[in-house]
């Protein structure tokens, strides 16, 4: 196996981040959005420590992880100030109370059930914390989340929860090039947003969703924060 080395790894976010920023850019300017409306968050999951090194020293704050373990590993050796950590990936029962001693936001509270674990453990630690709710918006079996048609009723059930701060909603949009399959996508996750933003105070105005291959789509869509592990890094 070839080391790959931090200085490896910053040598190809000099040449990656700016052309990621210029497509966000670029696709806020076309949507007529403010250019500081959507948050960068570097999924580093699959990729060594010393990408996270690198991403840090190029001033990615915002680190993306999948795997609760991989995310313990990092913030074990790196320290959990050093970045603001998010979890992306799903999250198993028993292994809530180790994701949210170390996230600093949980993007993948797939149902109510998951949401009322983390909400106990919450109270018993006498303090809250912030978490996405995932929708499932593509209706795809393979995917996790709320329901479409369940999701506003869901994640007010989550808003009320104690010791849960939810922050806003997330998705995962299809894995094609099908455009107006991507748009519906993400289009229906900002839509259960405003609709359950009408109903309740409680829910913040987050919406993470697009990823390397169709970001543009996503902030055209709303997003708010765009999760990149591919453009960034390369392939894992």
């Amino acid at each position: 196996m070839v080391s790959v080395t931090t200085d490896t790894y910053l040598s190809r976010l000099e040449e990656t981040l700016p052309r990621v920023l210029d497509r966000m850019g670029t696709a806020l300017s076309a949507a007529g959005r403010a250019p500081d409306s959507v948050k960068l968050v570097a999924v580093t999951k699959g990729h060594p420590l010393e990408a996270v090194e690198a991403a840090l020293s190029m001033g990615l704050t915002d680190l993306g992880e999948n795997r609760v373990e991989e995310l313990e590993r990092k913030v074990g050796d790196l320290g959990d100030a050093s970045a603001t950590w998010h979890l992306i990936g799903h999250v198993q029962g028993r292994k809530a109370r180790l994701a949210i001693d170390l996230a600093d936001l949980i993007h993948s509270v797939d149902s109510v059930r998951l949401g009322e674990r983390i909400s106990r453990m919450a109270v018993e630690d006498g303090g809250a914390v912030s978490v996405l709710a995932q929708v499932n918006t593509s209706g795809e079996m393979s995917k996790s989340g709320l329901p479409v048609a369940e999701a506003v009723e869901g994640v007010q059930a989550l808003a009320e929860l104690p010791g849960l701060r939810v922050e806003g909603l997330m998705t995962m949009a299809p894995f094609v090039d099908d455009e107006s399959v991507l748009s519906k996508a993400f289009a229906s996750l900002r839509k259960v947003s405003e609709e359950v933003r009408s109903l309740t105070d409680q829910v913040g105005p987050e919406l993470s969703m697009g990823m390397t291959n169709d970001m543009e789509i996503a902030i055209r869509e709303g997003s708010t924060m765009v999760r990149i592990g591919t453009a960034l890094f390369g392939e894992r």
